[in-house]
């Protein structure tokens, strides 16, 4: 049962950094979740102050990926539209491979922006902000989910 566990929570874990890019897995819960399960192994037992730090950084990391992109929209002149461009954008460029995954967010609210009826040059300029915007919330749960990664693998090594 033991060996179960080890294998579902770092199934947790490497979902969890691959749901930080897609935005149809919850990440950074589910790289939690690992941990979670893996201290419930006889093998590793985290101390509680860790879990709850991590915990903490889960939820802070869920409620900045609802206000990071939106920032970066409106901080570059961008609208609602934009903000949904990104993620739509995103969603589209998974089925190009890496560079749709990339080009995608950007794609998208340069699109949605013009669609709301934005000139050209505003729409670039949202999309930029809309794109940093995505890339670093996109960065802040890649690394959150690879520290917990590191983690886990440091507890079982």
């Amino acid at each position: 049962m033991n060996t179960f566990l080890i294998i579902v929570a770092f199934v947790c874990l490497v979902v969890g950094l691959i749901g930080s890019v897609l935005p149809a897995l919850p990440g950074v819960p589910l790289s939690f979740v690992g941990l979670l399960i893996l201290h419930w192994t006889e093998n590793v037992e985290f101390s509680s102050t860790f879990l709850w730090i991590w915990a903490g950084i889960t939820v802070l990391t869920q409620v900045a990926d609802y206000f990071i992109p939106a920032w970066g929209t409106k901080r570059f002149g961008g609208s609602r539209y934009g903000v949904w461009g990104t993620t739509l954008g995103l969603i589209v460029g998974l089925f190009f491979g890496p560079w749709g995954i990339v080009l995608g967010p950007f794609v998208g609210a340069l699109v949605a922006e013009l669609i709301a009826g934005k000139q050209s040059g505003e729409a670039v300029r949202a999309a930029v902000g809309s794109f940093v915007g995505f890339l670093l919330d996109t960065l802040l749960k890649v690394v959150c989910c690879s520290m917990m990664l590191y983690y886990a693998i440091e507890a079982v090594a």
